[in-house]
């Protein structure tokens, strides 16, 4: 019986979602973006790169053939390579959101047909009450920080207020989230913890998808940096998912990196965490090497998204791209006989796009398998696809939401 590996590329959108008007990013195109400000020279920095954008693994899986039926157009650096050795194509989102869990819900067969909550953009942007009831049952001497913000920016504006007062950093963004940032050492990661626990049973009222623990280093505004302890915690999804169904067949499934925060701890046996994409790839490797026949290895490399999709730098997103298609082959050569290896993205986040947050675009779809000829998978409907195409492949019954390209 085969294994399945799934990597989520974090935020790495193709464009051409036909709904981005609906989410106001019509237009928005995280790698055709990325590709054009390379050829210009833009995605230019010194001693980290420089020239055209440069994947070539990915691109002879499908890559550029992927973004240009996406989006119709032919991108610097990512002509389609006449003869794809992978399956390739792209697949749209039909989820309500442009968020994590609703991007790897489906991803896992499970789109999210209802409406998140979210928090409106004034100061203060959190209900009183919700706040009142959290400071009555933690004890905490209040918050500060209570609108929408990026994450890095108010930290380095209340990072000094949170070590004078200890009062924590509530904030959020146009995602359903409740994101909370304290100090790892003068706050504490367990009493942080503890705080997100507690704020996660006073927000489900409010049918939020998520709150995250932020913890961050440092002395002073100068200093201040978020450590790899995030911690996410997520609602149940309203079915089960790939894994649930994989675990029930008593199947092992492997969540590398923040998997198994997204789905709520829910259908993940093995968990390997690391910081950054580096550390999360090493573990896939470590994962490949653990798993059984019939296994799931589910990874997600979030550097794409947190340093440089929502940060808005061109040159390291670019970078990180190119670094992942030079460690590709190391996944390539740890297959085995009737694996398949799936690449995708949950959703986009532009980072030549206005604001700080997700775009709304079509993912690739991009899939290798020792001794299967590479073809076109064309414009998936739904991530879903993904999800059921991973559960024809390991031989567990089919779901209503998706269907599979390995047969089409």
């Amino acid at each position: 019986m085969p294994r399945a590996i799934l990597v989520v590329l974090d935020s790495f959108g193709i464009g051409g979602a036909q709904d981005a008007a609906r989410f106001g990013d019509e237009g928005s195109d995280t790698l055709g973006h990325i590709a054009q400000r390379c050829a210009a020279g833009e995605g230019d920095k010194p001693g980290l790169r420089s020239g055209p954008l440069h994947l070539p693994n990915m691109n002879r899986l499908g890559l550029g053939a992927a973004a240009t039926l996406s989006t119709g157009k032919t991108l610097p650096g990512l002509a389609p390579d006449p003869a794809p050795t992978g399956l390739w194509g792209y697949a749209a989102e039909v989820s309500n959101g442009k968020d994590t869990p609703s991007g790897h819900w489906e991803i896992a067969g499970v789109p999210v047909e209802f409406d998140w909550g979210y928090f409106p953009a004034t100061i203060p942007t959190f209900p009183a009450e919700m706040i009142a009831a959290i400071v009555a049952e933690t004890g905490i001497p209040g918050i500060i920080g209570d609108k929408h913000a990026s994450g890095t920016e108010v930290i380095a504006e209340l990072g000094e207020e949170h070590l004078r007062t200890g009062k924590p950093i509530f904030y959020t963004s146009a995602d359903s989230v409740v994101q909370i940032a304290a100090h790892e050492e003068a706050f504490g990661l367990e009493k942080l913890y503890a705080l997100c626990e507690v704020t996660r049973k006073h927000a489900d009222p409010y049918n939020i998808g998520r709150v995250i623990a932020r913890p961050f280093t440092g002395t002073s505004a100068a200093d201040f940096v978020r450590t790899a302890n995030r911690r996410d915690y997520s609602v149940l999804p309203p079915e089960p998912t790939l894994l649930d169904r994989l675990t029930a067949e008593g199947r092992t499934v492997i969540g590398v990196g923040k998997i198994s925060d997204i789905f709520a701890h829910q259908g993940v046996t093995k968990v390997l965490k690391g910081a950054g994409n580096g550390q999360l790839l090493d573990k896939t490797l470590e994962a490949m090497d653990m798993a059984q026949d019939g296994d799931l290895v589910f990874t997600n490399l979030i550097d794409f998204d947190s340093l440089y999709g929502h940060r808005r730098d061109v040159p390291g997103y670019a970078a990180a791209l190119e670094e992942f298609d030079r460690r590709l082959p190391e996944l390539m050569a740890k297959l085995k006989d009737g694996d398949l290896l799936l690449l995708t993205a949950d959703h986009g986040c532009d980072p030549t796009w206005r604001g700080t947050d997700h775009t709304r675009e079509n993912v690739p779809v991009l899939g290798f398998a020792p001794g299967i000829a590479g073809r076109s998978i064309g414009g998936r409907g739904t991530y879903a696809d993904i999800g059921e195409t991973i559960a024809e492949h390991l031989g567990i019954a089919a779901e209503r939401h998706g269907r599979s390209f390995l047969s089409a």
